[in-house]
């Protein structure tokens, strides 16, 4: 057990799932440390546009999917809705996006948010891209600096408890010859794990204190698209009766009631590390097939990550306590 709280660092990269490649070492690597799973999510409408698919994604994993509802409905103002602050005992969180409704929603949970180019760009800095910045601009520094950590020590005062890093999927913007800072793919991701890795390694002060997540999501995906399933294959194989008196999965259940409308494929792959502390398991890559084979935990709602985040850090006692 710790005898100091911890800080924490979350990475989500916002549809990036699908593109993770073997050659992506550092994120491989990272897995090979982590206590891996899955964070299940509810089908999102097929109507739905890209934004809302992204708000409506991360509200569920900021356990924040009610209010998201009641403010899409019109019903915010009549919502009654505790800040991250005031659930978790003081909690500073900031947010670090370019995405204009991400930064809207982060507001009103109470983060402080920060756009990216806060991080990388300067007055004559011409890169536009996370994979342009120079070494000189060391992003893994920026993101350990809000949390007290600097070279290998730990500062007393510091901004933050949580940083939550946005990074959504690269794309290029065809009426500008330019991209949008936080669209950074999965090469500059894995880079900047590596960086991360490297400072936080193990043996070293900041990764004894440093609870590091690394989140990745799938975006969009049909209901009729049925790969990376939850189910085990003999369940949805068969047609025999035993398989009704399967029990509900935890990760279809909040407050002991039954959501119908949790999507039983393509969850968000999950990778939680820190020092001395979270469990290693048994998977060696970010691939859904080796989580579900060889990860410590199957998939728990993705309501809880929050809240969990928040006990690692001294912020909330344990989950259901």
């Amino acid at each position: 057990m710790a005898d100091k709280p911890s800080r924490a660092l979350v990475i989500y990269g916002d549809g990036l799932a699908s593109f993770v490649l073997p050659s992506h070492n550092n994120l491989h690597s990272f897995a090979s440390w982590a206590a891996c799973g899955f964070l299940s999510l509810r089908a999102s409408p097929p109507s739905e546009t890209e934004d809302e698919v992204i708000c409506r994604d991360l509200a569920q994993l900021l356990d924040a999917y009610d209010f998201y509802l009641s403010e899409k409905r019109g019903e915010a103002k009549e919502a009654v809705f505790k800040t991250v602050s005031e659930r978790f005992m003081g909690l500073r969180a900031a947010m670090i996006t370019s995405c204009p409704s991400v930064q809207s929603l982060g507001r009103k949970l109470g983060f402080h948010v920060l756009h990216d180019d806060e991080l990388v760009i300067e007055d004559d800095l011409s890169a536009k891209t996370l994979e342009e910045v120079p070494e000189r601009l060391d992003i893994a520094s920026k993101l350990l600096h809000f949390l007290g950590f600097s070279r290998n020590d730990v500062q007393e005062n510091y901004d933050f408890d949580l940083v939550f890093l946005h990074i959504r999927k690269f794309e290029k913007f065809r009426e500008k010859k330019e991209t949008v800072v936080s669209n950074m793919d999965v090469n500059g991701l894995n880079d900047l794990v590596g960086k991360i890795l490297e400072k936080s390694h193990p043996g070293s002060t900041i990764g004894s204190r440093l609870h590091f997540s690394i989140v990745l999501s799938y975006g969009y995906v049909s209901e009729d698209d049925q790969f990376c399933s939850l189910l085990s294959s003999s369940l949805t194989e068969t047609n025999s009766d035993l398989s009704l008196l399967c029990p509900c999965q935890s990760y279809t259940m909040k407050g002991g009631h039954k959501l119908d409308d949790i999507r039983h494929h393509h969850p968000m792959l999950i990778g939680q590390w820190q020092e001395g502390l979270t469990r290693r398991d048994a998977a060696k890559t970010f691939f859904f097939e080796d989580f579900k084979k060889n990860g410590a935990s199957h998939a728990i709602l993705s309501d809880r990550f929050l809240h969990e985040i928040a006990f690692r850090i001294w912020k909330a006692p344990k989950y259901g306590a």
